[in-house]
């Protein structure tokens, strides 16, 4: 059988406890009992659990501490995630210590991401998953890495794993800032149904149920809103999502099916310029091109399939995805374009399919613990991506139109040893092979067959613990991918990918020494120092609503993470983040900052709950300025946001929650940019100016949930 001390089925078996069936909505506590036999504790409830916190945080497996493999890893509960109150549903990443997720235009469309030092876009340096499917897009008409996470449910939600920093063979392509797994329950132990209402036009149902059925669990879940926002042209979103699930056995032995399909259709306000407000145009909540939107649709299939034996752990997913989407934006206004107007329509209609298949070999050297894995993925898009012209949606001219099939192949392994009780290493790498077909459909457009390849060493070293302390030292390759479009331009239509020729690949090195202590009952407290060298940064370019690649950067901070269980019922978070970004050449009359790289970031949370009575939770977060062009000259403002939960858990399986949104009503904004827009009469050359996207006034909402 696999060695018990092994650091991969210690970290199956604790994913595989977060992943038992618990209630959705009021998530009951997890307690990790054998190595792979969880038992469900409801001694705590819907807002926390005592173990609800990191693996090898609170609870241990077996009595050992887990094997991280880094000071700045973990996974986090379900129960955890939905005890946040959030405005939408990428906002369950904050779970994450250091992650700030945010919104600059309608609600339908992705997030926008911020981790150590990074403004990453709508994901160019964040690798997502959702069960094992990738949610970042290649060659994605918006932007480079695109991960529109407004399809998941966070009440399905059952673990969160996350890792900073490209030190794990399993990230390749956007992982260089970090990565995050999300998995979805196979089953829910009662069935749920809730409706929420509250300000703005929002409404919500979702129902949850699951079944035995043959040897397994059926599991169907169903959701639907609307919300208008603040906005004084209302969003409008209409959204539907649902999840079909069937299941056998666990995480480590078993096997799902799961099909998710989901469709949004929105109005968008997007960033403002302050000197359309100052002077009167508009208010704080108004837009300057009222047509602006989209929609989305996605549907997948996938599955997955795991077995453990004396041979060793094998896993294997694979997952095909249907996607649509279509955005339309003006950012400049009337700059390009006096007479008609800067909207432009961005369309991405494609097809992808991929797997991964890994082994974890068991065995000993010199009668070490030793561990040896190896795995392959594949990924294949297959897309129509394309860029026109519009005035108040109406198509007026193309820019692009390309058919694109983009493939790539990786292969990693990894060797782990526990040379002594104090003493483990890892020693992997992964090798990354791209391949890229571009015909334009337009006369003229750039056509080409770019490829390219990159090898990723990864090094971990973990000494102790000592006095209930671990030291932890890694270093990694990683890479994020360009636009392939990028990759073979020619030219510059509009100013729409950048020129000159992007490279295909582009590498990052990153370093990082940290320290995880739990020498107090109930907390663990973990600090971190980092690193990561880019070769090139991609920037958001407000005249193309696109990222462009740009300078080599170097980033190096300190991350520092608290999670406190006072009691089974009580739970204190605290996290800091501070970081320096800078471009790493230098060029002549040219500033060094990196815009809309965040120096601080900063978190605290508390929590309290019971399975009967009362529960609630309390959460601030803290989103330092930024410089918001090289020579930081122009800084952002900081954004400071308090979020608030109360709600009583009824003996029959009822809950009745309020949330209260941006509780001390600040005046904030939920990003801002500085680039150059021109109002209609202003010269030719347009306005260099601050472009900000403001924060939603205080919200409540109110949720009936019951369980049964």
């Amino acid at each position: 059988m696999s060695d018990p001390r092994s650091p991969t089925v210690l970290r199956l078996a604790a994913l595989a406890a977060a992943l038992l069936p618990l209630p959705a909505v009021a998530q009951e506590a997890v307690t990790l009992d054998e190595l792979s036999v969880a038992s469900q504790a409801p001694s705590a409830p819907a807002a926390f659990s005592a173990s609800a916190g990191y693996v090898g945080g609170v609870t241990g497996i077996g009595g050992a501490l887990q094997p991280e493999a880094s000071a700045s890893g973990g996974i986090v509960s379900g129960a955890q995630v939905n005890a946040r109150p959030v405005t939408r549903p990428g906002e369950v990443l904050e779970a994450v210590p250091g992650l700030i997720v945010t919104q600059h235009s309608g609600e339908g469309k992705a997030n926008q991401f911020f981790l150590r030092g990074f403004n990453l876009d709508h994901g160019t340096d964040i690798a997502l998953f959702v069960d094992g499917m990738p949610v970042n897009m290649r060659t994605h008409a918006h932007g480079q890495g695109y991960a529109d996470l407004n399809f998941l449910i966070p009440e399905l939600v059952g673990a969160v794993e996350f890792h900073k920093g490209p030190y794990f063979v399993r990230d390749g392509d956007f992982a260089s800032a970090g990565s995050v797994r999300i998995d979805y329950l196979d089953t829910v132990a009662r069935n749920v149904a809730l409706t929420s209402i509250g300000s703005f036009g929002y409404k919500r149902a979702l129902t949850i149920a699951s079944a035995p059925l043959g040897e397994g669990n059926l599991l169907v879940a169903g959701e639907a809103q609307t919300y208008d926002g603040p906005w004084d042209v209302p969003d409008r979103l209409k959204k539907l999502n649902g999840v079909l699930r069937y299941s056998q056995g666990t995480a480590l032995d078993g096997f799902s099916v799961t099909g998710m399909a989901y469709w949004a259709k929105w109005n968008a306000t997007n960033q403002i310029p302050e000197r359309a407000v100052a002077e009167g145009l508009i208010g704080r909540f108004g837009t300057l091109d009222p047509t602006d939107g989209g929609d989305t649709g996605r549907f997948s299939l996938s599955g997955r399939w795991s077995h453990t034996g004396e041979a060793g752990i094998t896993r294997a997913n694979a997952y095909l995805i249907r996607y649509r989407m279509n955005l339309w934006n003006n950012f400049t206004y009337f700059l390009n374009d006096p007479d008609n107007g800067d909207q432009f329509r961005q369309l991405d209609d494609r097809v992808l399919g991929g797997a991964e298949v890994s082994h974890v070999v068991p065995g000993d050297l010199f009668g070490m613990p030793m561990e040896n894995e190896i795995g392959v993925q594949t990924r294949t898009d297959s897309m129509r991506v394309g860029l026109f012209n519009t005035t108040r949606r109406q198509f007026r001219s193309p820019v692009l139109d390309d058919q694109v099939l983009e493939t790539s192949a990786a292969f990693y392994a990894e060797n782990r040893v526990r040379w002594t009780d104090w003493l483990r290493t890892s020693v992997g790498f992964r090798a990354d092979g791209y391949w890229a077909d571009v015909r334009s459909n337009l006369a003229g457009g750039a056509s080409g067959r770019p490829s390219d390849g990159i090898v990723s060493p990864k090094l971990g070293l973990v000494l102790g613990p000592w006095a209930d302390t671990e030291l932890y030292l890694n270093y990694g390759g990683g890479f994020h991918s360009n636009d392939v479009r990028g990759v073979i331009a020619t030219g510059d239509p509009a100013g729409a990918l950048g020129v000159p020729r992007a490279p295909f690949l582009v590498p990052s090195t990153g370093y990082e020494i940290g320290l995880r202590n739990r020498s107090i009952a109930g907390l663990e407290t973990a600090i971190a120092l980092f690193r990561l060298d880019l070769a090139s940064e991609n920037l958001f370019q407000g005249d193309s609503g696109t990222t462009e690649p740009s300078r080599p950067t170097r980033r190096f901070g300190v991350e520092w993470t608290n999670r406190y269980a006072l009691t089974p019922w009580l739970q204190l978070e605290g996290d800091l983040t501070v970081t320096n970004a800078r471009f790493a050449d230098r060029v002549p009359d040219a500033g060094r900052r990196v815009p809309d790289a965040p120096t601080t970031i900063a978190s605290a949370g508390i929590g309290f709950g019971e399975t009967e009575g009362w529960f609630g939770s309390l959460r601030f977060r803290y989103f330092g300025q930024r410089p918001l062009i090289e020579d930081n000259s122009v800084r952002s403002r900081a954004t400071a946001l308090l979020n608030g939960r109360i709600g009583y858990a009824f003996g029959n399986g009822v809950s009745l929650s309020l949330d209260v949104l941006n509780l001390t009503n600040a005046k904030a904004d939920q990003i801002t940019y500085y680039y150059v827009s021109r109002l209609s009469g202003e010269g030719a050359d347009g306005v260099p100016d601050r472009h900000f996207h403001p924060v939603e006034p205080t919200a409540v909402r109110l949720t009936l949930a019951g369980r049964f």
